[in-house]
């Protein structure tokens, strides 16, 4: 046998094998099962037989090359880009902000402080960044160690790129809250105190414990409570404590006495303060002059009494 005719033999068998292989391919049997007799039927007397086999080879093409990147490891997807900063976990990021809050923090346990992810294999954040893990040198380990090589851990960090929301009519309306149930007696019980930081926690994960539910709602995550955005806490220090007021010595009073709740409002503004004056109140709205008018108590024209408001140097006009 001459040489040509060994070359021609090889080349027929190998495109036999080759168009074995295409023919037992998965996704062009299924083609075939899809076209049947059809195909014959309607492109072969029509001569439209080539531009089939085009299309059929055009979407196999689109079809292995979807399933090649959807089986993509994500890391191999995503980009980091240069001079990020790795001084600490930002929420806020494209990827990170649209990820639920319990994937991170999962609250196995009613502990006022936040379980903080990675504790196994670094996951779920090795899910998207197992090749910088991979790397103990990487920038990304600061986020959370002081010192990679022992472990250390920075300490949780304060509340800084989330803002904590507060419905006070909603809670109030619930009949089994009120107002000493969040707010106790501080600095001698001259003012009454706002909970805040991992306190807040405490006085709320009395009814937000884990997976805890209302009106068919999740109540235990954290984004129950908090949402992406600046924090602006209410301050604990009024004006009518510069006049002298004192909590504890109004004790006989309730809350609403003086305070009233308004459904809607931004946080800083949903309860009412009296206005701190007597002498010179405007008679707008509640102040000390509502009480003190010298007849419910002492007060109103009657200035032998000064020194039961204005004492030491707490006062100022």
């Amino acid at each position: 046998m001459s040489v040509e005719s060994k070359h021609k033999k090889g080349s027929r068998q190998r495109r036999s094998e080759m168009v074995h292989r295409v023919r037992t391919m998965p996704r062009l049997r299924s083609w075939r099962n899809i076209l049947g007799t059809d195909f014959y039927k309607y492109f072969v007397p029509t001569g439209l037989v080539p531009g089939a086999i085009v299309v059929m080879i055009c979407a196999i093409g689109v079809i292995n090359s979807r399933a090649y990147v959807e089986t993509q490891n994500p890391q191999t997807q995503m980009q980091f880009p240069e001079g990020l900063d790795y001084s600490k976990f930002q929420h806020n990021t494209q990827n990170h902000s649209r990820l639920p809050c319990l994937l991170c923090h999962r609250r196995d346990s009613n502990a006022a402080v936040p379980k903080r992810p990675g504790a196994s294999n670094h996951l779920p954040c090795a899910g998207c960044h197992a090749q910088q893990f991979s790397n103990a040198d990487s920038p990304l380990c600061t986020i959370c160690h002081t010192d990679t090589k022992s472990g250390a851990l920075k300490s949780f960090p304060r509340l800084r790129s989330f803002r904590m929301k507060f419905d006070h009519a909603r809670h109030l309306n619930m009949g089994s809250v009120n107002c000493a149930t969040c707010h106790r007696p501080a600095r001698g019980g001259v003012a009454l105190s706002i909970p805040a930081g991992f306190n807040a926690h405490t006085t709320c994960y009395r009814c937000h414990t884990p997976r805890a539910q209302s009106g068919g709602r999740d109540i235990s995550s954290c984004g129950t409570c908090h949402q992406l955005g600046g924090y602006s806490r209410t301050p604990q220090f009024a004006q009518a404590f510069r006049v002298g007021f004192n909590h504890a010595k109004h004790g006989t009073l309730n809350c609403n006495e003086c305070h009233q709740i308004r459904a809607g409002m931004p946080q800083r503004r949903q309860v009412t303060q009296p206005e701190p004056l007597n002498h010179h109140a405007t008679g707008r709205g509640q102040s000390c002059m509502t009480c003190h008018d010298g007849k419910r108590t002492f007060g109103g024209d009657d200035f032998s009494v000064c020194k039961r408001c204005h004492t030491g140097d707490t006062w100022r006009f």
